[in-house]
């Protein structure tokens, strides 16, 4: 008997497979707890409208990651810190200060997508990368520059 999943049935399919498996296990297991439905003509083209919008979705959110990815790489962060003579910093600059800087410039980003390492702890300017969703990689800028005195 043919039937398509509707969850994920363990050591039988996955989500929206359509299964050829026995009457019996089908019309007393499967399809009373509703783990299956009968594939039928109508059933099968409501799966595919489903897996349409599902596909029609998942594109949509990855042209927005991507999109997001762009004002990011054309987006550079500078910091300014405290410093000594020899470029060393007097602290370090974490993921949550690039967030920071991020947000005075109107871009929302998790501290957890930045990959860093370690702290900045030196002067000058470092390329990180950065994950978002639907696995798009973005690359942004972070300059760390020394603290003026005032005059």
């Amino acid at each position: 008997m043919k039937i398509i999943l509707q969850e994920e049935v363990e050591n039988v399919g996955h989500i929206g497979d359509m299964i050829d498996v026995s009457k019996g296990f089908a019309r007393n297991f499967l399809l009373p707890k509703g783990k299956a439905i009968e594939a039928t003509t109508r059933n099968l083209k409501q799966l595919e409208h489903a897996k349409r919008m599902v596909a029609d979705k998942a594109k949509k959110a990855k042209g927005e990651s991507e999109s997001f990815a762009r004002k990011l790489v054309e987006t550079p962060v500078t910091i300014t810190v405290a410093a000594g003579p020899d470029g060393k910093l007097f602290g370090s600059v974490s993921g949550k200060d690039i967030t920071d800087a991020l947000a005075k410039q109107g871009i929302e980003l998790d501290k957890r997508k930045i990959t860093m390492e370690h702290p900045l702890k030196e002067l000058g300017s470092f390329v990180l990368p950065v994950k978002l969703p639907n696995d798009v990689m973005a690359s942004l800028t972070v300059n760390v520059v020394p603290e003026t005195p005032e005059d």
